[in-house]
């Protein structure tokens, strides 16, 4: 979670000075309509030209259909959904057309089954999942790929005791998949070996028996 660790970022630069001129560390609100081009012009200001750019932000939701309010949905909706949308539009706005271009989204496997209890998170990754393909549309002629990643359950600290054993038991290998398992994805999905693909939705889940 984004708040598990609030210097790690900065602490790898003390330790690495000399890669600073690779990084920024903006901190934004997504739900801010005008953050996505912001984002978007701030790194091209900064580095000269943007061509990956990876969506991997999310608002998490752990209300049910029955409870869900009206805020929350849309607090989901802009954050994750229009998020996404907006930061597609601004990359092929502001990037000089031609390949090389690559924008990876990320859903959480909405299409395999129901998640109770967090249904304002599950319409809202769902809808990334569906505009894939029309983004990969719209960006093409650009000489940018679209792609999502659904990652499975990973962990990044947030579970603990009883139910971090028990996802884990439903996993061939019985752990959890790993940040790097789906960097080693991402990392794929913006390099010049993958430029024939583009709409896809990709399960890098591991094998997981989600209904064991």
């Amino acid at each position: 979670p984004w708040d598990t660790d609030a210097g790690g970022a900065a602490s790898a630069l003390v330790e690495h000075p000399a890669a600073e001129r690779w990084y920024e560390l903006p901190s934004e609100d997504l739900s801010d309509a005008e953050v996505p081009d912001r984002l978007v012009a701030g790194a091209i200001d900064r580095f000269g030209h943007l061509d990956v750019l990876v969506a991997n932000h999310a608002r998490s939701s752990h209300q049910g259909f029955d409870e869900v309010t009206v805020e929350e949905l849309d607090a989901c909706w802009t954050t994750n959904a229009r998020a996404s949308l907006l930061l597609a539009r601004s990359l092929k706005r502001r990037r000089a057309a031609g390949p090389g271009g690559r924008l990876v989204l990320f859903t959480s496997g909405q299409h395999i089954g129901p998640m109770a209890n967090e249904i304002a998170y599950a319409v809202s990754k769902g809808a990334i999942h569906q505009m894939t393909a029309s983004l990969s549309d719209a960006l093409i002629d650009a000489g940018i790929t679209v792609n999502c990643i659904n990652p499975g359950p990973t962990d990044t600290g947030y579970a603990t005791g009883r139910f971090e054993q028990k996802i884990a038991s439903m996993f061939p290998g019985g752990r959890w998949g790993r940040p790097e398992d789906v960097a080693n994805l991402v990392a794929w999905l913006a390099c010049d070996e993958s430029s024939w693909i583009t709409g896809q939705v990709i399960d890098s889940e591991g094998g997981f028996r989600r209904w064991t």
